[in-house]
């Protein structure tokens, strides 16, 4: 059983950087593709960016060029760099397979961008 666990979220300015990290309590290494997840208050949750097992990516447009995400099968992490911060990315962050299960959702982490 797969537990997915969120941290790196603090608040930061604009055009500075943040490494977001998920922790996976529960091997990886079979899924095919994992993603980052961002909901925004009063927005609907979105899929920022995903990574298949053997590192194939993908972005959203508002975050390409910016957001780098990343996976290590061995040690069950994703990850996501973001650079260049603005504070449209204000949202909770959350990590999970593309498409989402529902039972993996976590607490997510905050990432708050001020100007």
């Amino acid at each position: 059983q797969v537990r997915l666990v969120e941290s790196g979220g603090g608040l930061v300015q604009g055009g500075e950087s943040l490494l977001l990290s998920c922790a996976a309590s529960g091997s990886i290494d079979k899924i095919r593709t994992m993603g980052w997840y961002r909901q925004a208050s009063g927005k609907q949750r979105e899929l920022i960016a995903d990574i298949t097992r053997g590192g194939n990516t993908n972005y959203a447009d508002s975050v390409k060029g910016r957001f780098t995400i990343s996976r290590d099968n061995a040690k069950n992490m994703v990850y996501l760099r973001m650079n260049s911060l603005k504070p449209e990315d204000t949202a909770v962050y959350y990590c999970n397979t593309n498409p989402p299960n529902i039972y993996y959702w976590g607490q997510g982490t905050q990432v708050t961008v001020s100007s």
